[in-house]
This record gives structure tokens, sequence and C-alpha cells, in this order.
């Protein structure tokens, strides 16, 4: 195997790969879509290998990930996911990693959005019968804990945003101003959120940086924080930070209608995901929080 950067001083790992894998390895070569782990396209005679690794809080992240691929990959659905080979944590000689199938990929054809729109519908209908997933897992770095509940405000509102906000909280990234924002928005949570929509199969992380088409075409989904909840979630994120085109969510309505109240609910939901981005990249998120806790403090 050649001497490339990203093994150059990982000789365990190396060999931990070579014995996952069953087959000599040729080459590694970093790639992108490493914003938290180091990411790696592994050529081996047994085929191409997509490989994850780090350590510490890195490392702690992949056993989850991995949960939640096979758990998207089971439903019988036109979203390609890519299947996981071997995951290990992080021991003292190597990094943690995760080797999963190498996708090729490919411009999206015209048909991509409405695609995916119509695919997530199909995996949304897949459902438990509570919220949560068997496992905790990771939303970026931070941790995301899953424990069931048999109602969704409460799981949102103690399995959400209360990790988020105080781990804002203790790293002083949190102003006390919000704190009356916060609680009227609590107190209205089972008034603006369903008590028991479908546990539907979330991605939990559906922006567009984690969408791939693949060299046939179809949707593949990748870096999921998958557990069971309100379907909405998935949809919302998708506006946070835009990507997705207009027949995206046309496709997705035509299979499955949302109720009234759509946006409001979108807006709670993605508060989630701008309290984390708080809380990963600091101050040039907190007017997005504050304008959204604003907004849905006075509906």
């Amino acid at each position: 195997m050649s001497h490339d950067p990203p093994f150059a001083h990982e000789p365990a790992l190396r060999q931990a790969l070579r014995d996952a894998v069953g087959a000599p390895l040729q080459r590694a070569t970093s790639v992108s879509g490493g914003c938290i782990a180091n990411a790696t396209r592994l050529d081996t005679e047994a085929g191409p290998f997509f490989l994850k690794w780090g350590r510490n809080a890195v490392a702690r992240t992949f056993a989850g990930e991995a949960a939640g691929l096979q758990a998207l990959a089971d439903p019988d659905t036109p979203l390609r996911i890519p299947n996981v080979y071997a995951t290990q944590p992080e021991t003292d000689d190597r990094p943690g990693f995760l080797l999963m199938e190498w996708i090729d990929t490919a411009p999206p054809p015209p048909t991509f959005d409405a695609d995916l729109g119509e695919a997530l519908a199909v995996l949304h209908h897949h459902t438990e019968e509570v919220y949560g997933f068997s496992v905790d897992n990771h939303i970026g770095r931070r941790p995301q804990p899953n424990s069931y509940h048999n109602d969704w405000p409460t799981f949102f509102r103690t399995q959400r945003l209360h990790p988020q906000v105080e781990h804002a909280r203790a790293n002083d990234r949190w102003p006390t101003d919000w704190d009356a924002l916060l609680d009227r928005l609590l107190d209205r949570l089972p008034t603006h959120l369903p008590s028991k929509p479908p546990p539907s199969l979330v991605h939990g992380d559906l922006w567009s940086g984690n969408v791939m088409a693949t060299a046939e075409g179809s949707p593949a989904l990748i870096d999921p924080a998958v557990y069971y909840g309100h379907r909405e979630v998935d949809l919302a994120m998708t506006d946070l930070f835009g990507g997705f085109g207009d027949a995206f969510m046309d496709a997705y309505r035509a299979a499955w209608p949302l109720s009234p109240g759509y946006e409001l609910r979108a807006s709670i939901y993605n508060l989630y995901h701008l309290i984390n981005h708080l809380n990963h990249f600091g101050g040039a998120y907190a007017q997005q929080v504050r304008y959204t806790l604003q907004r849905v403090a006075r509906a």
C-alpha cells in the first residue's frame, strides 16, 4: 500500500483495515466529505471502499452512524444507502474507523429532486411504535440522545432542545434574555406539535451535503443522525440551508400531504439545528437562534 498522507503514521490502522477487507490494500486517497472525520477512498484488491476515521470525539460518532445507515438500508425504498462493512472503536494504537461501500456519483438528472421527494415519503412510511432509536448517536460532533418516549412533544423537548440548550448555557453561548422566549415556546410545545404523529424513520440531518446522485442517477443518503420521529423534521431541514428544488417538496407533498401549520412546526424543528450550529461554530448563528426563538414564541 502506498504511503499516502492518510496513513503515513497509522500502521495499526492499515492492518485493521486489511483484516476488515480481507484483501491487500493498494492505495488510500483523501477525499472531500470529512468535515468531522477524515475521509478516504481506500482502493484494495477487493475493490474501492469509503473510509471515515479519527480519534477521540470523532471516533465516538462511528457506531451510531453505522447503526443509522443500517436502519436506513433496511426499508425497501429507491434510496441508495452505502453498505457498512466494518466499524471499530478507537484503541491505544490506532484511531477508530467506519468502513463503507464506495458509491460512484454523477451530476443529478433532471428528475432527481422529484425522485428524492417521492423516495423520502416512502422511507417515512416505515414507522415504529415510539419515538427514539435503539442507540444514541451524534449530530455533527454533539451527542444526540434517543431515549424512547410515547409522546412526541416530550421527546422533542427532552431529547432534542434541552441537551443543546444546556450545552450552549455551559459554554456561555446562551444569553439569559433568551430564557423567557424558550420558556414560552416550551409551554406551548404540546399545542404547536402533534402529540402522536406516526413515528417515522428519519434521516435526521438532511441537508444537501448529505444527499448524492449515484452514477445511475438515483438519490443516495449519507451521514445520518437517524431516529424515529415526526417526518417533518427531515423536510424542515431541507428548507434551512437550501439546495433542494421545488420539485422535491412538490413530489413529497403529492405522495404524503402535510397538515396545516407546517411552517411554524418547521421553524421549531430547525431551532434544534440552529442551536446545534451555535454549539459547533459559535456566535455566527446567534442571530438566527434569537430570531427563530422570537418568531416561535410569538406564535
